[in-house]
């Protein structure tokens, strides 16, 4: 499906997406327990500002404030009926700062995960799934969203599901799966096992890959597993900048804007076509990730020794999706704290 997306990809090697949502919201005043999404109506002034810092260091692309905003999640907080205004206004603000710039860039529409256990391991059936994600495309679309973007999923049941969805609503779209320790999604999958998937769905994404997780290096892990398998489709890698630390009452993480400027060539050395962060990076970083991209000739594909000399020890030896094995590596970098 051509979209606004597979252009800037046909004229970029590199597409540079935005940072993370939550942590910029919390550093912004949203209190610990409230929904961010609820800030598109009550304070859209600062969803303003948080998209406007994103382009403002150069990302081409930007997710919008709705992350969330299903049925289920909104349950939470008794706003289950304002799915739709939520999705419409989190996609406005940002169409409405895109379409007074003078080049391109992407409004892309944020739809996370149910918060849901689908059948059989929980009470969420297939068509109530669709029907959720369904809900939350048709606000985005109506307000000005321009492809649909499917993160921190863990289950094939509810990608599925949302595949599904967007097949209905004719919505072009990218899909990311968050895995953890040892290349697995928490309900098990592969990299190997997301693209099988994929590559039997009939409305494929226009890219995939990976968001969140662990840390930055596990994540380019990840993202060798997709390459060795897949060589042809758009990958994203978006990871988070470095391991979160209690601070103060706070949720610090650890990762310098250096060190995301070394995840960023990394990535795109690794195959990601589509190179974003997730939580905790913030404008300082997205900066440097846009200087890397910019500076630093292409080198070779990454090994996982260099990886994690770089950007710190793997959280552990071994990945289900990659045949090679990572010894963990001693010391530090760039402020970034050794695992353990």
């Amino acid at each position: 499906m051509n979209n606004i997306l597979s252009e800037i990809l046909s004229e970029k090697e590199i597409v540079l997406a935005d940072g993370a949502t939550g942590t910029n919201l919390f550093n912004m005043g949203l209190k610990a327990g409230d929904a961010p999404e609820l800030l598109n109506t009550s304070n859209p002034k600062t969803i303003r500002t948080l998209y406007e810092s994103a382009v403002n260091a150069g990302s081409d692309l930007f997710l919008t404030n709705t992350f969330g905003a299903n049925g289920a999640r909104l349950k939470l907080h008794n706003a289950q009926k304002r799915v739709h205004e939520l999705n419409r206004v989190g996609a406005e603000l940002g169409r409405d700062i895109v379409d007074q710039m003078g080049h391109k860039v992407i409004v892309a529409g944020s739809v996370g995960p149910t918060g849901e256990l689908m059948k059989p391991l929980g009470d969420l059936t297939h068509s109530l799934a669709v029907e959720i994600f369904h809900e939350q495309v048709d606000g985005l679309q109506q307000g000005g969203a321009d492809i649909i973007w499917l993160e921190t999923i863990s289950a094939q049941e509810e990608f599925l599901a949302a595949a599904e969805a967007f097949a209905l609503a004719n919505a072009p779209w990218v899909g990311t799966m968050s895995f953890d320790t040892a290349g697995r999604t928490m309900m098990g999958l592969t990299p190997k096992d997301m693209i099988k998937m994929i590559d039997n769905l009939a409305n494929r994404p226009t890219a995939y890959g990976a968001n969140c997780g662990v840390g930055s290096s596990d994540l380019l892990r990840t993202i060798l597993s997709f390459k060795e398998h897949d060589n042809d489709s758009p990958l994203v890698a978006k990871g988070n900048a470095g391991i979160p630390k209690f601070i103060c009452e706070k949720i610090i993480y650890d990762g310098t804007p250096d060190l995301m400027a070394d995840y960023a060539d990394l990535a795109r050395n690794a195959g990601a076509r589509i190179i974003g962060g997730c939580c905790g990076t913030g404008q300082e970083h997205l900066k440097k990730m846009r200087e890397s991209i910019d500076t630093r000739p292409k080198g070779h594909p990454p090994s996982l020794e260099e990886i994690a000399a770089k950007l710190g020890a793997f959280s552990s030896t071994s990945d289900a999706g990659k045949k090679e094995t990572a010894k963990a590596t001693p010391g530090r970098r760039k402020g970034r704290k050794r695992r353990t």
